[in-house]
């Protein structure tokens, strides 16, 4: 029987489909750690408080990156070039979702409109993380190589999200309030987008790595345009939805180390 379960235990048994499962994660991983510590150095005088949350949110993303990379090493595999189809990070950015590379790169201070696109950007994509992050959990918290990776970086995941849902109120009770909601409507509409077409660009790149049959395939294809189907006539709501959350300054403090994979 095909399952979310069958189908990780499929792709983490196989080495070159584990290498870029892998591969994947820790590339987008990296690249948020990059873009956090960039946003980090740019917020504007008057949000300073905010720069120590960005920079544990990026410390945490790098540290991800890392245990992803410790647990190919463990394996003794080296990471692959990541398919462009699949770079999710990359495809978000050139739809134009989040702050533009170019103006992370430049060395002006950010503006207020430009933090919230950034946590209303975040807060889109870290309801996706964190529910994928609780699907690995729920079936591998007991894995011998993936256990404790996967319960730690879903605890962040979390922490994340949390971190986003608090601030954005801030900013709403601060009179941000419509912008808020039309910048989360668009980031999660065209996250929904990005992540059928990287899904199905994954599922295409493991397809021929482990030999599925067409029919299998088919059926995998036809789950995610199920999904995509859902997410784009009710399960947006998941997404753009504010509420306070039971973690307070959830990214208050310190990042702790990532422990030892290798």
């Amino acid at each position: 029987m095909l399952s979310a379960k069958s189908l990780f235990q499929e792709i983490l048994d196989d080495d070159e489909s584990f290498r870029l499962f892998c591969s994947i994660a820790a590339s987008g991983e990296s690249q948020g750690g990059w873009e956090n510590a960039r946003i980090a150095a740019l917020v504007p005088p008057d949000q300073r408080a905010l720069a120590p949350k960005i920079t544990r949110h990026g410390a945490d993303e790098d540290k991800h990156g890392r245990i992803f990379n410790a647990l190919l090493r463990k394996r003794g595999l080296q990471p692959v070039p990541v398919p462009p189809d699949t770079d999710y990070t990359m495809l978000l950015e050139q739809g134009g979702i989040g702050l533009a590379h170019d103006r992370l790169r430049a060395e002006r201070p950010l503006t207020v409109p430009d933090i919230v696109t950034y946590l209303a950007h975040s807060r889109v994509t870290e309801q996706r993380a964190s529910e994928q992050m609780e699907l690995l959990r729920k079936h591998f918290a007991d894995h011998p190589d993936l256990g404790r990776a996967v319960k730690m970086i879903s605890q962040d995941e979390d922490n994340h999200l949390a971190y986003c849902h608090e601030e954005l109120l801030r900013f709403a009770r601060a009179g941000h309030g419509r912008a808020i909601q039309r910048t989360l409507r668009e980031a999660a509409f065209a996250e929904i987008r990005v992540y059928r077409d990287v899904s199905l660009a994954v599922m295409s790149h493991m397809g021929r790595i482990l030999g599925w049959s067409r029919p299998k395939a088919a059926l995998l294809a036809a789950g995610i345009h199920a999904v995509y189907v859902w997410e784009r006539l009710a399960g947006w709501h998941r997404m753009v939805t504010l509420r306070m959350p039971e973690r307070r300054d959830a990214l208050g403090g310190s990042a702790p180390t990532a422990p030892e994979f290798a």
